[in-house]
């Protein structure tokens, strides 16, 4: 079988199939603010980290209405910065009810018993209960039809003590991701390891096999 996603009226098909077929997704769960000072937070799984130097990351934020962005992305062009923080399971069902239509100037935080945190690079607050949190500022908006890709830069990052150690190793933190919508998740708690290997390496295997999965 073959889709066909170029005809006009595709876009729900698209949506249904490639949040299926591209998981787990991690979860941005973005604290913004407006030019007032008023506070956003909404989670986006339309998301990744690009790059490292310098530190990129990318959202994919829809519009609430033809032509006009979310709050999240209307906030962000204001003020130029945001701050991701990251979900783990106990804050899932938090970060599912600030998923909701909340009216504009109406605060996601308070509703869902959250609270801000100061951040150390930007004005724009993390949240407390979050484990870990990037703080980034505005490198572009491009506008893709409906899509709204927020280009941000990562100019620092809150890591609770508790899970990295001096060698900035993590421990104990599992985020969770967005599987299929409408609303699948997934833990990050069963992995596994195949370590890297050289062209050398390669080679070798040629004759005695494929490498094992490391558990």
């Amino acid at each position: 079988m073959h889709i066909d996603l170029r005809p006009a009226d595709a876009g729900p098909r698209a949506y249904r199939l490639l949040t299926n077929l591209i998981v787990p997704r991690p979860i941005a769960w973005v604290c913004s603010r407006d030019a007032a000072g008023g506070l956003n937070l909404a989670p986006f799984s339309f998301f990744n980290v690009m790059g490292s130097d310098p530190p990129i990351v990318v959202l994919g934020v829809g519009d609430e209405s033809p032509g006009k962005p979310k709050h999240t992305c209307r906030n962000i062009a204001a003020t130029k910065e945001f701050a991701i923080n990251l979900v783990t399971e106990d804050l899932a069902a938090r970060m599912n009810l600030t998923a909701a239509d909340f009216p504009e100037g109406h605060s996601e935080i308070a509703a869902a018993g959250l609270h801000p945190a100061p951040s150390t690079a930007i004005e724009t607050p993390r949240l407390a209960e979050s484990k870990a949190a990037l703080e980034c500022t505005l490198h572009e908006i491009q506008r893709i039809g409906g899509n709204n890709l927020i280009i941000g830069r990562v100019v620092s990052i809150y890591l609770a003590d508790a899970i990295v150690d001096e060698r900035m190793h993590l421990h104990g933190f599992f985020p969770i991701g967005r599987m299929g919508s409408p609303s699948w998740y997934a833990r990050t708690t069963d992995r596994f390891e195949i370590p890297r290997i050289t062209y050398a390496q390669v080679r070798a295997q040629e004759t005695d096999g494929a490498p094992e999965i490391v558990k």
